[in-house]
């Protein structure tokens, strides 16, 4: 199976431009999965609940519409994110595309920091999607902190977990190390570059997008500072094995009547 990322630098609200970066970056691409960033085509800092509102979507609209043709572009599954609206809730989700279908929809569980100000928490359970010959979970950006995340779609049986984000913290691509050994998953992290500042916010992203094995072994590294596509080649079927010796099974070996 190809797994890859697409990390980009896009311009707050200009949608069809950070559109057209994704296909530049793409065009010689051919994949089974790729993974774009948290928010890819509306930027993330916001300075009113009014842009959110403006640039969010409900249904297949604009960005499911264009996720459908990158994935009869590159022949890939697409998970990226984008502003869902329903009713009069907002949520930073993602959303899986392939075959010019939507597939699913994960609403992001754990906000960080201003986020909570523009975004209602997710209330979907973390849910894991055949496609491609693999099982596909997805989790987004901060969900990365909690264990609980990775380890929930690990027990659901997801073998990758694709992971849309806007990272700016500096921990995240060492951590999702530890997050695919404790777990024995293949992780695809899709970071964004740049800075973003507006009203009181100076964000500063922090690239190095990454897909990591069920070792921990960082199979691609993107730069901290440059648009990057990059494709691995991986076995998700690898992913099933939850053994790291003959007496050890880390799944199985769960004492969950103690974890109180």
């Amino acid at each position: 199976m190809k797994v890859g990322y697409v990390q980009t630098s896009p311009v707050f609200g200009e949608k069809q431009r950070n559109f057209q970066q994704v296909l530049e970056l793409t065009h010689t691409i051919t994949a089974d999965l790729l993974v774009l960033p948290e928010l890819f085509a509306t930027g993330y800092a916001f300075i009113s609940k009014d842009e959110v509102v403006a640039l969010s979507e409900e249904g297949d609209m604009e960005t499911a519409r264009f996720l459908k043709q990158l994935s009869f572009q590159t022949g890939a599954v697409i998970v990226a994110g984008f502003i869902e609206k329903e009713k009069d809730n907002f949520y930073n989700a993602a959303m899986m595309v392939g075959n010019d279908r939507l597939i699913g929809i994960y609403r992001k569980i754990h906000l960080f920091y201003e986020e909570k100000r523009w975004f209602v928490p997710g209330d979907k359970p973390f849910e894991v999607y055949n496609v491609n010959d693999a099982r596909i979970g997805m989790m987004i950006c901060f969900d990365w902190i909690y264990p609980e995340a990775c380890r929930t779609l690990a027990i659901n049986g997801a073998q990758v977990i694709a992971h849309p984000s806007n990272l700016v913290l500096p921990w995240c691509q060492s951590a999702m190390q530890t997050r695919c050994l404790e777990n024995r998953v293949f992780a695809v992290t899709a970071n964004r570059i740049g800075r973003e500042q507006r009203g009181i916010n100076d964000f500063n992203f922090t690239g190095g997008s990454q897909v990591t094995a069920v070792n921990g072994t960082i199979l691609s590294a993107a730069p901290a500072g440059e648009a990057y596509v990059d494709v691995v080649e991986i076995d998700p079927s690898t992913a099933d094995n939850k053994k790291i010796n003959s007496f050890n099974d880390l799944l199985n070996d769960r004492r969950t009547e103690f974890y109180k």
